[in-house]
């Protein structure tokens, strides 16, 4: 721990400390070095905006969108062929491009319509006591799925059950 404090963060940032017995006032000071930081205008990371998601602006369009809950692979290809769009670097796009892009995203139901919607046609399933309704009450899979094994992301953590022991053969 000694070591970490004794070493300066960065080289630039290393403090100079004067410490002088003569003078009581400037016993304590520290002196900074000035920085010459140099001034960069064009380092400003513009995330685009779709759908109510920021998609990442290093990626291709194609992947980009994924990022979006309720568009998958299939999907993003097919806005892609719709616009008649190239398959570019999110970056690259223009303002134009990304406008028409957030207008055919939008014709799609996504993000929190969506949960919504899979929300309640969920909380139908359990209001009417269907079977896949009440798999959804117990936690249990409902497509069909052996459970004996396996399913534990559903169930839960295994529980020892008292009094049940292995037969020996």
């Amino acid at each position: 721990m000694a070591q970490m404090v004794a070493m300066p963060v960065a080289h630039s940032l290393s403090l100079i400390c004067n410490w002088t017995k003569s003078n009581p006032l400037t016993r304590n000071t520290i002196a900074l070095p000035a920085s010459n930081a140099p001034n960069k205008q064009s380092l400003s990371i513009r995330c685009a905006r779709v759908g109510g998601v920021e998609i990442p602006s290093n990626k291709r369009i194609e992947y980009s969108l994924q990022y979006i809950h309720g568009i998958g692979r299939t999907r993003a290809r097919q806005i892609l062929v719709d616009l008649q769009m190239e398959n570019k670097i999110t970056k690259d796009m223009a303002e134009e491009e990304l406008i028409v892009l957030r207008d055919e995203v939008s014709k799609y139901m996504i993000e929190g319509d969506l949960r919504r919607f899979n929300a309640l046609a969920i909380k139908r399933l359990k209001e009417i006591q269907c079977y896949r309704g009440v798999r959804h009450i117990q936690g249990l899979p409902c497509r069909g799925q052996r459970t004996k094994n396996n399913c534990r992301t559903l169930k839960g953590k295994k529980i020892a059950i008292a009094g049940k022991k292995k037969v020996s053969k």
